[in-house]
């Protein structure tokens, strides 16, 4: 079944370069060789994602031929000794449900929840890791909003909130769903966006002030695009006072009556963290932010390189929310080839890694509840709006032959998991 990146990829000019995701890293036909590849790096898990229409067909019955595929992936996962981490949600909203309204049907948090009950009745004797939703800020703000992710909506407020407050409630039933009918003792949690802020300084006023920033929800053009929003009514059963104050009149009515459902306990916290901007303390003690420098270094993303992030945005979460923090993605995009000598020499992601690890390393040391990293991430991929244009992955992937080739950064990486700690 098509999900709505299937349909919205294939809308002229809605990618780059008119590129679809239909075959991409072929994943599905060479798993195998990728979790060889996975298992000679090293890594102890691996954060992969369910395609909800790949499992779920038109008429809402589990689709054999699906299920079996996620079977086959994390048995092979098991096998390499690979621990598999699974994200119900990561965008691929399925097209015909969709069409029946998607998540501004509040019947679309029944529709997460029965979902959720098959991937769990099928897959909850080997995974114990769940994910509910990936980057809510995300699919909400950029697919329903700005009309630059799929669906390609453009919705105004209040449809907006009636679409990420029905995704909370999905979040909230699918962890009723795991721990209900789970085979083995299970570890939840969400993945929103690092949505976070540095202080300019160490000073106490600076620190205050990248905490205050960092937990506002804002009044600006991207403004779901905060953490409090998504996180308080998860985490603490309430919507932030702040985004209320400006936003609360565009809630569906009523709405006080879901939060009971929205917080459910959970057992850590996933942030995606790539970077926070720079504040300091104004005159009466406000935010004020401060300027990338100029000519500073970037991502072929054109995203700053800020190592900070990693330390305090772990922090702050921890501190506010009281929760094991797990870096869910963190990563380099490249414009990555491979050279003359056969290799991908990929020095910029040694140098942003090493620098941001070392960051979370530090956060660790300071006591905060570090428990893992996954980085974005193992391969290249497809990225969404910007089709193939970019290159996230410790492995190189030649789309037209589907060859990998592991990047410098790969064998560099694997040094690092053997000794638990950052090298040089």
């Amino acid at each position: 079944m098509p999900s709505v990146w299937d349909v919205f990829s294939r809308q002229p000019g809605a990618v780059k370069d008119g590129d679809t995701g239909d075959v991409a890293c072929d994943h599905v036909n060479r798993y195998d060789e990728d979790v060889r590849l996975m298992g000679e790096l090293g890594v102890k898990a691996y954060r992969l994602s369910i395609a909800w229409p790949r499992v779920i067909d038109a008429d809402m019955r589990p689709n054999e031929a699906g299920l079996a595929f996620y079977e086959r992936l994390i048995d092979a996962l098991l096998a390499a000794g690979v621990t598999p981490w699974v994200t119900l949600f990561h965008w691929d909203f399925p097209q015909h449900l969709f069409d029946r309204g998607g998540w501004l049907n509040r019947a679309s948090v029944d529709w997460f929840g029965d979902y959720t009950r098959v991937v769990v009745d099928r897959l909850s004797d080997r995974v114990a890791h769940w994910f509910t939703l990936n980057e809510p800020q995300v699919f909400l703000q950029l697919g329903h909003e700005a009309g630059r992710h799929a669906p390609g909506m453009k919705y105004g407020k209040r449809h907006l909130l009636r679409c990420a407050h029905h995704a909370l409630m999905a979040h909230g039933r699918a962890v009723q769903v795991i721990r209900e009918r789970t085979k083995r003792p299970a570890q939840i949690g969400l993945a929103p966006v690092g949505v976070g802020s540095v202080p300019a300084t160490d000073a106490a006023a600076d620190v205050a002030a990248a905490r205050q920033q960092s937990f506002s929800v804002g009044d600006h053009d991207a403004w779901l695009f905060n953490t409090p929003w998504f996180a308080d009514p998860a985490l603490e059963g309430h919507y932030p006072e702040d985004g209320l104050r400006q936003h609360g009149h565009a809630l569906p009515q009523g709405f006080e009556a879901d939060l009971e459902l929205i917080h459910q306990p959970v057992d850590f916290y996933g942030c995606n963290i790539y970077h926070s901007p720079a504040v300091r303390a104004g005159d009466d003690g406000r935010p004020v932010p401060v300027p990338e420098p100029t000519g500073g270094p970037q991502t072929m993303f054109r995203w700053p390189v800020t190592p900070r992030a990693l330390y305090w945005g772990p922090k702050f979460l921890h501190e506010r929310y009281g929760l094991p923090v797990y870096i869910t993605e963190n990563g380099c995009a490249g414009m990555d080839w491979v050279h003359t000598d056969g290799r991908v020499h990929d020095a910029h992601r040694v140098d942003f890694l090493k620098r941001y690890l070392a960051e979370l390393q530090r956060a660790a040391t300071d006591g905060v509840d570090v428990r893992g990293y996954f980085q974005w991430s193992i391969m290249d991929n497809f990225e969404w709006d910007e089709g193939y244009q970019l290159r996230f992955g410790l492995i190189h992937v030649d789309y037209d032959t589907q060859k990998r080739t592991p990047k410098d950064s790969y064998y560099w990486y694997r040094r690092v998991i053997a000794a638990n700690a950052v090298v040089d």
